[in-house]
């Protein structure tokens, strides 16, 4: 029985039956962390870009992300090099809900990514509630 289900899961993953349409987003923002200085920085990426922090050289390929429900998920395509290494440290896709999927190995230097950048997502702008005065007790002591 359980061998019957799986071989029921691998036809219907083959023919597309979990198949999710992908949306391609303009950009992302990832997330760097210095391990040594414990020092992190998000960066907001175009497609394209390349960034330079420490020894590392990030480039974002391609972010995707589900069409039907853009906050569910994001893939990255990115290609991180160290400038002490020839052939590049990382190549492939990040998932942001598992980053420990498909992780960035250095010993020093960690980079994940948080999400794609969708333009109708943009988070408004929220000006200060200014506080409100301070009632003060009556000068006679009542």
């Amino acid at each position: 029985m359980t061998r019957a289900l799986l071989i029921l899961a691998v036809i219907a993953a083959a023919s597309g039956a979990f198949a999710q349409e992908m949306a391609n987003a303009a950009g992302a923002k990832l997330r760097f962390l210095d391990k040594l200085t414990g020092a992190t920085r998000d960066l907001d990426m175009r497609r394209g870009e390349a960034t330079t922090l420490g020894r590392l050289t990030v480039t974002l390929n391609e972010c995707r992300y589900p069409a039907d429900n853009q906050t569910a998920e994001a893939l990255a395509n990115i290609t991180v090099v160290d400038s002490a290494a020839t052939d590049p440290v990382f190549n492939g896709w990040m998932v942001a809900s598992s980053p420990a999927l498909s992780a960035l190995d250095h010993p020093r230097y960690d980079v994940w990514v948080l999400r794609c950048d969708v333009a109708e997502l943009a988070l408004p702008t929220i000006e200060d509630v200014p506080a409100e005065p301070e009632e003060t007790a009556p000068a006679d002591g009542q």
